[in-house]
Parts: C-alpha cells; structure tokens; sequence
C-alpha cells in the first residue's frame, strides 16, 4: 500500500519540524524543502532526518517548485516557510515580501500547473489583526496588519482564498495565534525569556532587555497547532480556520513564570529597553478558535503555565551544559 506523500515548506523551522514528526508518526512519506545554503541549521530535525527526504528549493524560485511537486507528486502541501520574525520584517520589508507574500503564490501557482487536486495548507497568521477590531478575534474578522510581516501575511492569506475560489483548488489558510515551543527562534520573546532565565539562573547572564512588557498575546504550544493544520486538509471541503488557545497574557506575565520556574524575581534582572519598541505596535491579540473547536474537533491541550515551564525546563537542561 502507497504511503500519503506529504511536502513541507520551512522544514527546519519551529513548525515544520513538529509537522514532520507528526506526519511521520500518521505513517507519512514526508519531504521537506530547504534553500540551498552553506550553512544550513538542521538542528530541529536532526533525530528524524534519516526518516525524511529534503530537497532544495525557493519561495523565491518558481521553477524549482514546479521541479519539486512534479518529481514528488504530494498529496499535501504545507506552506510554513516565510521571512516569519516581525522585527526583522521592519529592516527588510521587500524580502519579506518577497517570500511572505509573493511566496505563496509561486506555491499556488505550481499547484496548479503540476496536479490541482494537491491539498494546500497556508500558514496565516495572527499579526494580520495588527490593530484589532474586535476581541476575540475570529475568521470574519477584518484584518488590519500593523507591521511589513503582518501585511504580507495578509497578502498570502488572499490570494490563497484566490485560488481556492478561480481555480477549484483545496487550498486553505490556518489563522494561527502565537505557538511556542523550545524549538522557537532565539530572536521570539518567549525563547529570549525562557534562555535568560535558565543562563541567569546558572550564573551565564545578569540581565535581560525587553521592549514592550504590555503587549498581550494568546500563546499556545506549537504541537498542538500543527494537529490543527493537518485535520484542515483533511475535510471534504476546503475551510479557513483560526487556531487559539482563546486567553491572552502579557509579555511580563511570561517574564514573571518563567523566572519563577528557576526562582527568580524578574525585577532583580529584567530590564525594558527602548531598541526593542516595534515601530507600530500591536497591543492585543486573542483568538476565538470555537469554530475549529466545532467543526475539527480541535482545541489547545497546553495550557500556558505549562508551556513557559517546558520551555524554561529545556533551557535549563541546555544551559546546564554551558
């Protein structure tokens, strides 16, 4: 019997690391596109990577998309591979563009041309709320992106519903709300906060600088949000969704946990810093994820103190190597 073929954009990120692992475990062939580079980080699927075959490839190349779906003919594709840290979309907006936005269509567009009957996840985001208009934020609520991120995001979120609807493709987007893990980016405040409390714990770090403490986000656990995306693309019809843990929390909140998980009070090593302000800021994001709860069956199993705890507990154990 055939094993289900499965392609993943962004396999050596925090998402599409846990996505393979899943697949794998659902008994998948799983390919994972990487751009080609002299350096590239396997660190994420290191203990899987005999188990899966990774290809080279661009969101910035159109023909090397259309190479790669025409040679491995997957039955799903999963888009998590963006330009994806806000900050950095301020420095480099056209690349952000460029792969966010534009990314997805080139995807599409493959799609298209090699075999339309392909499923198709895109990777929405929360940051295309930006400034919300109302809270909690669901599918119908109109988007209003506050960053070069969030507006590319936008971009790669209509022009697959775009495509959806000109071409009859099964293409859907998952609005996902913050997803956290130890496998976050160093650059993401929650992996900044968990590393800092661990290294200052062990006697690595004195302090650490934040901007914005107030900003409240709804951040779940990362593996319970790829479930999400992988039950979208197995409906008889193609529905967007948004996955939430639907509670918020401040940046600050986050600090005060995880400095408690190794016993230390965040004002005695926690400092604000103005280099750390967005230049547009989004206060609030919170999702209502009823619908996904409704209608996949789905729902955040992590709760928040549990999250700050695994990710702190993980710095520990690699600080502690230090």
């Amino acid at each position: 019997m055939n094993k289900k073929r499965a392609l993943i954009t962004g396999i050596t990120g925090q998402d599409g690391s846990y996505m393979a692992e899943f697949l794998l475990e659902k008994g998948y062939e799983v390919v994972g596109m990487v751009r080609r580079s002299s350096t590239i980080n396997f660190e994420r699927i290191e203990h899987i990577q005999d188990h899966i075959k990774i290809v080279s490839g661009d969101l910035m190349d159109q023909v090397s998309l259309i190479d790669i779906i025409e040679k491995h003919r997957p039955a799903e594709v999963y888009n998590l591979a963006a330009q994806s840290f806000v900050q950095t979309s301020w420095d480099q907006p056209v690349f952000t563009g460029e792969v966010t936005a534009l990314g997805v269509t080139r995807v599409l567009d493959a799609i298209r041309i090699v075999d339309p009957g392909i499923h198709f996840y895109q990777a929405s985001s929360s940051e295309m709320f930006g400034k919300v208009r109302e809270v909690p934020q669901k599918e119908s609520t109109p988007f209003y992106p506050r960053s070069p991120y969030g507006v590319a995001k936008v971009y790669g979120h209509w022009i697959t519903l775009n495509y959806r609807e000109s071409y009859d493709l099964f293409a859907v987007s998952g609005i996902c709300f913050n997803h956290e893990s130890p496998r976050r980016g160093h650059e993401f405040v929650t992996r900044k906060l968990a590393r800092a409390a661990a290294r200052i714990k062990h006697g690595l770090e004195k302090e650490v600088r934040l901007g914005n403490m107030d900003s409240e986000r709804d951040w779940g656990f990362a593996p319970d949000y790829v479930r999400g995306m992988w039950l979208m693309l197995q409906q008889d019809e193609p529905v967007d969704y948004v996955l939430a843990t639907g509670k918020t929390h401040t940046v600050k909140k986050f600090a005060e946990l995880a400095f408690e998980v190794v016993g230390l009070d965040i004002n005695d090593h926690v400092v604000q810093d103005p280099r750390f302000m967005r230049p547009a800021e989004v206060d609030q994001l919170v999702g209502d994820s009823s619908k996904a709860q409704k209608e996949l069956g789905w729902k955040a199993e992590t709760d928040f103190e549990n999250l700050v705890r695994i990710m702190v507990e993980a710095e520990m154990e690699t600080a502690s190597s230090d």
